[in-house]
């Protein structure tokens, strides 16, 4: 028997609000474990946005190989040790980019995993803009189809804080390039939504984005039945994607669990994005059959975006 609409959108409630768990929700742990390289945590405050753990992993050997390109991670709290997430499942980022840096499949980096504002989480990932461009009750339709947010989302305040706070900090006490071209950002579901918003906003600050498994809301449900979200990030990326021209853009989905309502309104921004001129050298949008919506399934296939979003230096 198929599963009804109500089961479904009971069902992506639940997970995102899992995946939104953040460990600093009972406090701040010690230092995540790495295999290789090592963690610098910083407590960094804002202006615009509540304080932000952030945690830094820096490469073994770092500084030898500098100025390192950056890549910028959401949910950071879910990137490096699996004995201190909620579900114990880690990125295992630092595993991955170890290994890739050594056999020289990128350049060599450093990560920037920014934790997650905990229940705040949806309403800090959801972009600010195309939550504009709807009216009232289109909004009021959005949230009671799919939409979890405790506050209307203020994503607009949190990029303020990425690039006009975290950034410039980050560029002075690392060894780093700092150009938007040793700039990247990623993410998973709600964070890959806001990876594709950092570098629509911001497309002078980064260079390439990745957007893994990406919550595309109102995908639970078909737009004919009354869902205004997916006509709305498409209408927001065909005003706002970057230009293909010194940008490198990284989509992915699997097609188990919540993946599996993705492919709609990924087809849809895939067609954009070749539309506007991105070719297989700085676009990709790859499948993964039997993937699920978990940190394993993105572990798993996270050298692909790393690779094709920070390849070595020629």
């Amino acid at each position: 028997m198929p599963t009804s609409p109500v089961r479904l959108i009971a069902r992506l409630a639940l997970l995102i609000a899992v995946v939104a768990v953040p460990a600093m929700a009972f406090g701040s742990p010690p230092l995540p474990h790495v295999a290789a390289g090592r963690i610098v945590r910083m407590q960094e405050s804002s202006r615009f946005v509540p304080p932000h753990t952030v945690d830094v992993w820096l490469p073994p050997g770092y500084p030898a190989q500098a100025p390192y390109a950056v890549l910028y991670m959401f949910d950071g709290n879910m990137l490096f040790d699996a004995t201190q997430t909620w579900n114990h499942q880690s990125w295992r980022a630092a595993d991955t980019a170890t290994k890739l840096i050594r056999e020289g499949r990128t350049r060599p980096f450093i990560i920037v995993g920014i934790w997650n504002a905990g229940d705040r989480r949806e309403s800090e990932y959801y972009p600010q803009k195309v939550w504009r461009s709807l009216t009232r009750a289109q909004r009021e339709r959005a949230r009671a189809m799919d939409l979890k947010l405790p506050v209307d989302p203020y994503s607009d305040a949190y990029l303020r804080f990425l690039v006009e706070e975290l950034k410039p900090r980050i560029d002075e006490r690392f060894r780093v390039a700092g150009d938007a071209a040793d700039t990247a950002v990623m993410g998973s579901s709600m964070g890959g939504l806001m990876a594709m918003y950092a570098i629509s906003e911001y497309p002078r600050v980064f260079g390439a984005a990745g957007c893994l498994s990406t919550h595309w809301p109102g995908t639970a449900l078909k737009p004919r039945e009354g869902n205004p979200s997916p006509d709305a990030f498409v209408a927001y990326l065909r005003a706002h994607a970057p230009a293909p021209a010194g940008h490198r853009v990284y989509f992915d989905h699997g097609t188990a669990t919540l993946d599996a309502m993705y492919a709609p309104t990924q087809q849809r921004v895939d067609q954009l994005f070749r539309a506007r001129g991105y070719n297989e050298a700085d676009f990709q949008s790859l499948v993964f059959p039997g993937g699920a919506h978990t940190e394993a399934a993105w572990a798993a296939r996270l050298d692909q975006p790393m690779t094709f979003l920070l390849p070595p230096r020629r």
